[in-house]
């Protein structure tokens, strides 16, 4: 997590994952814990829910260990559910050239932020070209561009959005918006901003959220969909948490819905999570983003930069 993903993003992130690295004891303490709930960014939000120091890494080493009940109990009830807009403006390109109107799905939607490509104001910066921008409303998307990159000069037309969750978030709850909030890097100032500033656009319209796993609940949001829609299903750093069987079985069936109701797949994963998206210059942390399984570019994390693949 230092290595590939703090590392000049959040210094101070980065020193508290590397004093946890370094404590055999506390990396014991985690490893007594289910395999799914190994993740850094659920131990960084937890102690960031329950006020522990996060500034110094002896403090924060000396907080897990003294208050590892309370800590672990925490982590147990809660999941990785960060819900980053940004991600859209990764996604927006693709999605502006799809035949509309669209039916949105997304798989691990959280409070469903990512589900309102078309809410939102996006800014794309290239260093060869002027600044492309679209869009309106309080929320403002950055993103750095290079590459071929397609760039949209529409919004795509949303008739209907729902997603799937195990635990939904709830955008109007001050209990889920409190975790989301700890969910952010302690630095990201203006991902706080833009979160709130989210909330409050799904909180006014709020989606259909399924409390459902990635592929049993998919068929009942497909069948739901309107018809005359482009049906897509989108994801975003999620299939990572699924064991390796279960992310075969959901490409499986994403590949199947594709062929046979033509259902458009985009995922933004890591490297290695999907087969057959790999690419070869990809040592920097980045996601893939792909479209029906084929690589289209590499996106930073949380929507900060898109860079275009060849073709």
């Amino acid at each position: 997590m230092a290595d590939r993903e703090l590392r000049g993003v959040s210094p101070i992130y980065e020193a508290l994952c590397r004093a946890v690295a370094a404590s055999p004891d506390i990396c014991d303490l985690v490893a007594d814990l289910p395999p799914g709930k190994w993740q850094p960014n659920l131990l960084l939000g937890v102690v960031r829910l329950t006020n522990g120091p996060i500034h110094d890494p002896s403090d924060f080493l000396e907080f897990v260990g003294a208050n590892w009940t309370e800590v672990a109990a925490s982590m147990s009830s809660h999941s990785t559910q960060t819900n980053e807009p940004g991600r859209c403006a990764s996604l927006l390109p693709s999605l502006s050239r799809l035949q509309g109107p669209l039916a949105l799905i997304e798989v691990g939607a959280s409070a469903g932020l990512c589900l309102f490509p078309d809410r939102y104001r996006y800014r794309y910066r290239s260093a060869h070209s002027e600044t492309h921008c679209l869009g309106g409303g309080p929320v403002e998307l950055v993103c750095e561009v290079d590459g071929p990159v397609p760039l949209p000069d529409r919004l795509p037309e949303v008739r209907w959005r729902a997603g799937l969750d195990l635990n939904p978030m709830h955008a109007d709850s001050e209990t889920d918006r409190e975790w989301l909030r700890a969910l952010v890097w302690l630095e990201h100032a203006e991902r706080l901003h833009r979160l709130a500033a989210a909330l409050e656009i799904v909180a006014a319209d709020p989606p259909r959220i399924d409390t459902a796993d990635a592929i049993d609940g998919l068929p009942t949001l497909i069948d739901a969909a309107p018809a005359g829609c482009t049906v897509v299903v989108f994801h975003s750093a999620v299939l990572a948490y699924l064991n390796p069987d279960d992310r075969g079985r959901f490409t499986d069936t994403m590949t199947e819905l594709h062929h046979s109701a033509g259902v458009q797949w985009f995922s933004n994963e890591g490297v290695g999570v999907i087969s057959g998206t790999d690419v070869t210059d990809r040592i920097d942390g980045r996601f893939v983003l792909s479209h029906n399984q084929q690589p289209v570019a590499l996106t930073a994390p949380h929507g900060q930069t898109l860079s275009w693949l060849a073709q």
